[in-house]
């Protein structure tokens, strides 16, 4: 386990998911980098004084920006060839959301959830009206353009790397189209036809807790490579892309969790939801051990699926020492796990008393099959004013 001591009266922890799915040793540096640049810039915020809410916002703006991420600038095109985002943001203080999905024409959709969870937060509109939590679309964009976020062509948005990836997932589908028309495949059959189309499920995530010991999460994505125009994956669907809820009467922990994969599976699971519920238990890493186990890879929702493709990132916290009371912290308890069921995993943390984030590539164990086994990972830290 990985562990660190607290020192003085500031506390927080960030941790970062730069995707579940497949990271290859060559670009490994570029990974861990993103990685900790968004770790610094979260800390940045807190540091001065910022919620977690503003902090994973930054640390999610800056996800989006590197070319690497399948989020924001970079994020895989669609049958159309162009890019629609996905992205939530929940704050753990006041339980708000905010989402956008299928939202094209904007470089940073975090932004725009976030933008709608502050504006949901003063109330009630005109003539009463409910303040919107998701938009999608056209909608989304409008939305996002009337309260000052500006706009940004998608081909701004596309990478040499993005743009070459749709060139070779469309010929690959155009072969194996041929193919099955020429021998009058059954639909069953199709998968089984041609080259797999290659597809980046890295979806990027975030979770903060600050000073105050409020958390918060947020996720964002592009989606599936060569996914249908107006699909909407996890990353903003409400339970499955992220969670964020503080600790109260009927909860121990306050907790914090992003999810990343294939969106289908962690919507039809409800995972970001159902971990944070899990790890209440005592033993959080037992607890999400059986959670991935039954609640994700053995869940009846996903029966008829071969294989299921999934990671969560989630953190905990309760505060502890005699004087409990938000006056006087005595000490934060933060455990950080992460598990995720593809091939690999790319995460970033840093804590108020590192110098610098440190970055992990977690893989599965030799020999396991990726959808069907799973890998656990994590720590704890004692963040606080006690000399330790």
């Amino acid at each position: 386990q990985l562990c660190a001591k607290g020192m003085d009266i500031n506390y927080f922890f960030p941790v970062f998911n730069l995707g579940a799915g497949y990271h290859s040793e060559s670009k490994a540096k570029e990974y861990k980098h993103v990685c900790k640049r968004a770790c610094q810039k979260a800390v940045d915020r807190l540091r001065a004084g910022a919620m977690a809410l503003e902090a994973v916002t930054a640390a999610l703006t800056e996800l989006e920006d590197s070319p690497f991420t399948n989020a924001g600038t970079g994020s895989n095109l669609n049958l159309s060839g162009d890019i629609e985002c996905d992205a939530s943001i929940m704050d753990g203080k006041s339980l708000e959301y905010g989402a956008v999905g299928a939202l094209s024409g904007i470089k940073n959709p975090v932004l725009v959830a976030r933008r709608l969870l502050s504006e949901a937060q003063k109330g009630k509109l005109s003539a009463g009206r409910i303040p919107p939590c998701f938009l999608v679309g056209t909608g989304a964009q409008q939305w996002a353009l009337t309260h000052g976020i500006p706009p940004c062509p998608s081909e701004k948005m596309a990478t040499k790397f993005s743009l070459s990836a749709y060139k070779r997932n469309k010929r690959k589908m155009e072969l194996a189209e041929k193919i099955e028309t020429e021998h009058h495949f059954l639909k069953r059959q199709r998968t089984s036809s041609g080259t797999p189309i290659s597809s980046s499920l890295d979806t990027v995530g975030a979770i903060v807790v600050d000073q105050e010991g409020n958390v918060a999460a947020a996720v964002s994505s592009g989606g599936l490579a060569m996914k249908h125009p107006g699909r909407v994956g996890q990353a903003a669907h409400y339970g499955c892309g992220c969670w964020a809820e503080n600790a109260h009467d009927a909860r121990t922990y306050a907790t914090a969790v992003s999810t990343s994969g294939c969106g289908e599976h962690l919507i039809r699971t409800m995972l970001a939801r159902e971990c944070s519920t899990a790890v209440q238990a005592e033993d959080a890493h037992q607890a999400l051990l059986e959670a991935m186990q039954n609640k994700f890879i053995g869940s009846r929702f996903l029966a008829s699926e071969d294989g299921v493709l999934g990671g969560v990132i989630v953190l905990r916290c309760c505060k502890c020492g005699d004087d409990q009371s938000s006056e006087n912290l005595q000490a934060l308890l933060v455990e950080f796990l992460w598990s995720h069921t593809t091939e690999s995993m790319c995460v970033g943390y840093m804590s108020a008393h590192d110098s610098k984030a440190k970055t992990h590539i977690s893989r599965l164990p030799p020999g396991a099959v990726a959808g069907q086994s799973l890998a656990i990972e994590g720590g704890v830290c004692r963040l606080g004013a006690t000399n330790d």
